[in-house]
């Protein structure tokens, strides 16, 4: 990692960060302009800025030889997921962190429920998956198998990836086109949330602008929504 500051301007670099170089940038936008300059001079145009919405178009409009390359949501919270509206039954799934055995199961289900994941099993910065599914009888499973062994089907999972000391970061959540609905995937991300915020003291993950239904989950969960946008040098690809 790199850093610069200007007046009250911080630029963060920080390379392969959930699958790209970043550079983090936060104060005025008149100063944050020329830093981002500089900054992207030393590391290359592989690097993305990435800032507050209001901050990166601000920035943009007044760098011609900058562009948006998209928007999108970060959503953290400090605080444990509250506890569901309705009781846990024996038809509802128990989640919990699975063994490294059925990363392979996982990386079956991405593919077929969220082929465009940013989190895959053995990427770098993926540490470990939540998930949850269901026993051959049709009962609730934890699929946490002690000797790192299941049968039962896997139904919805969720990634702790890229996290940092102070942050826990989820990604690659995903449930089965045929268990939807369910409230599966809302249980895989409670439980892992609220692991993350005991371990680090605040959870957070990174969400698409238009994807209205999982924001929408997110805020049930207590998260917190911050408007975000990336941009790049303009001959620069997404």
């Amino acid at each position: 990692m790199r850093a610069w500051a200007l007046g009250e301007a911080v630029a963060v670099a920080c390379p392969d960060l959930n699958r790209r170089d970043r550079l983090a940038v936060r104060g005025p936008a008149g100063q944050v302009g020329p830093l981002v300059r500089y900054a992207l001079e030393h590391l290359g145009p592989s690097y993305r800025v990435v800032g507050s919405r209001a901050l990166v178009e601000e920035v943009v409009a007044a760098s011609p030889w900058l562009r948006v390359l998209g928007t999108f949501e970060w959503m953290d919270t400090r605080n444990p997921p509250p506890p569901p509206a309705r009781t846990t039954t024996g038809h509802m799934e128990r989640p919990g962190w699975l063994p490294g055995s059925r990363e392979q199961e996982v990386t079956a289900l991405l593919a077929g429920a969220a082929p465009s994941s940013w989190a895959v099993p053995g990427l770098a910065g993926v540490r470990r998956w939540a998930g949850t599914g269901r026993s051959p009888d049709g009962t609730a499973n934890p699929l946490t198998g002690l000797t790192g062994e299941g049968n039962g089907e896997l139904i919805a999972v969720a990634a702790d990836a890229w996290s940092s000391p102070q942050v826990g970061f989820v990604a690659g959540v995903a449930t089965s086109p045929r268990w939807r609905g369910r409230g599966h995937g809302e249980a895989v991300c409670r439980f892992a949330l609220g692991e993350l915020v005991a371990a680090h003291g605040r959870a957070a993950l990174m969400v698409d602008t238009g994807n209205h239904a999982a924001i929408a989950l997110y805020e049930r969960l207590g998260l917190r929504l911050r408007p975000l946008a990336a941009a790049a040098p303009a001959t620069e690809q997404a």
